[in-house]
């Protein structure tokens, strides 16, 4: 793992070294990318454009954002912004990287939250916008401009996490595969009919399974609060 971790420091140093201009743009796109923007932004315009839709952006984002927590215990995964001092590699030899107000994020690393929840979030409201584009014009090239901004968003989310030393390249890539996987194979299983009690009662299930998981791993010996 070390020579991938020194492999993704390099790229990273890469990234840092673009035109000024690119530095705004790689804090923004992470800014605008954070998993709560799925529930303060990404979720009230899919709903006003389809309640379907929205009800299943809003699905998603719940189950990815636990399942990223879950994986995250399992996969653990160093931070570039960390990994560097405690291993030693910055006392080697020079780097050349630059540290950033969103850089020292705590915590496991693999898989990106920020890939893997968007990612997740926003693949119904791709396919009802491709749809929507399928049904206005015959172009291929309309049909599938939805599903080309989403694969350009979700390049420039990863970049942009290892632009700022939040995570390897490695783990945005699994995010992103992450995360298109649980867009496709949730948007149909989305609880439509049921009411808010239901949502509310499954978030105090995800919450207490979180915990429970948590003492068990703890209780076996395993810090997972590394």
């Amino acid at each position: 793992m070390d020579a991938l971790h020194s492999a993704g420091i390099r790229f990273a140093e890469a990234l840092q070294s673009g035109p000024p201009w690119l530095e705004k743009f790689w804090i923004s796109v992470t800014s605008l990318a954070d998993p709560k923007s799925v529930f303060t932004f990404f979720f009230p315009l899919a709903y006003f454009l389809d309640r379907k839709v929205g009800v299943s952006v809003l699905w998603i984002g719940l189950v990815s954002e636990w399942l990223n927590v879950i994986f995250k215990w399992i996969l653990f995964g160093e931070r570039p912004f960390w990994w560097v001092l405690e291993s030693g590699l910055a006392s080697k030899e020079p780097l050349a990287l630059r540290q950033f107000p969103l850089s020292c994020e705590t915590g496991p690393g693999d898989p990106s939250g920020h890939c893997m929840i968007t990612g997740a979030a926003l693949w119904p409201l791709v396919t009802a916008l491709a749809a929507l584009a399928s049904r206005a014009s015959g172009s291929l090239v309309l049909k599938l401009s939805p599903f080309i901004t989403y694969t350009l968003l979700l390049v420039a989310v990863g970049l942009s996490r290892v632009f700022i030393l939040a995570h390897f390249p490695h783990q945005v890539v699994t995010g992103i595969l992450a995360g298109a996987a649980l867009g496709w194979g949730l948007q149909d299983r989305a609880p439509l009919a049921h009411t808010p009690r239901f949502f509310v009662a499954t978030a105090l299930a995800l919450l207490l399974g979180t915990l429970s998981l948590h003492s068990l791993v703890t209780a076996a010996g395993i810090n997972i609060d590394w």
